[in-house]
């Protein structure tokens, strides 16, 4: 659903508000595969939009339901290590795309 979403979101072409963005994808799935179907298709989206997407660290999670407690609340600590990684990567990863402040910026 969400690669639907986005695809919705990338249009019209070349003008969507996506474009050029920086993104990151992390996924939580009922199954073994851990959403990397899911991502792969998502990452393949990107193309048209020329979002500039985060390939590493990849938060990938199986199993979901065993990770999660009935309120939604992440409890497996692995797994909370591996967004909190995610998560810093990801902050550093936007910061390369940040447009210069030009008040900051120093004429020679």
């Amino acid at each position: 659903m969400l690669k639907n979403a986005y695809d919705w979101a990338s249009r019209p072409a070349g003008k969507s508000p996506l474009n050029r963005k920086p993104a990151g994808i992390m996924g939580v799935s009922g199954g073994n595969s851990g959403t990397a179907r899911a991502q792969l298709a998502l990452r393949q989206s990107f193309v048209f939009t020329e979002t500039y997407g985060m390939l590493r660290p990849e938060v990938l999670v199986p199993r979901g339901a065993e990770k999660f407690d009935p309120e939604g609340r992440l409890t497996d600590e692995r797994t909370r290590e591996a967004v909190r990684k995610f998560l810093q990567a990801f902050a550093l990863w936007i910061e390369r795309f940040r447009a210069p402040n030009p008040e900051t910026l120093q004429s020679p």
